[in-house]
């Protein structure tokens, strides 16, 4: 990927910041069939990434390691990865789990309450997978991308987000 596109990612990152406390109250299944919901991860004094993403997806399985291996780097103290699958199946959403070794947890919803849950938050309908969401150490909903967002970039927008609250 060239710099112009990096930029151009985090400049519609940037651009479409949005403020939303994560409030939608839908409740997802973990792997192992607990309900949890987003906003049982979020607010928690961390950033955090939301990747929805689908088994069957092909950028989804591509970029998979790399996000394992962002939340790995990021260690107990840096930005927190969450997955959540529109896939609606279990079985299919475990095999895609395990076959990318995935460290950080992952929700299972299906399309119809991925999307309401995404357009309850973002006001905007789901566009298709991924899509990834930047939440703030205070839980708000502060970035929503669809397409492949290299992790690099989701550190420099937390970076510069960072440093603009330090500010003020």
């Amino acid at each position: 990927m060239n710099i112009f596109h990096r930029a151009s990612l985090l400049g519609f990152l940037l651009v479409f910041a949005l403020v939303a406390q994560a409030e939608t109250g839908i409740v997802f299944k973990t792997l192992k069939g607990e309900s949890q919901t987003v906003e049982s991860h979020t607010g928690k004094g961390k950033w955090v990434v939301v990747k929805i993403w689908a088994a069957d997806c092909h950028v989804c399985n591509t970029e998979a390691e790399t996000y394992a291996q962002f939340h790995e780097t990021q260690g107990e103290d840096g930005i927190r990865m969450l997955g959540l699958s529109i896939d609606g199946d279990m079985r299919k959403a475990e095999a895609y789990v395990e076959r990318h070794d995935l460290p950080f947890p992952n929700l299972l919803g299906d399309p119809q309450s991925v999307s309401k849950f995404y357009l309850d938050l973002t006001k905007s309908p789901l566009l298709g997978t991924p899509t990834i969401l930047v939440f703030d150490p205070k839980g708000e909903m502060v970035a929503a991308q669809a397409g492949p967002v290299p992790p690099d970039v989701i550190e420099r927008f937390v970076a510069q987000r960072s440093e603009a609250e330090a500010a003020s």
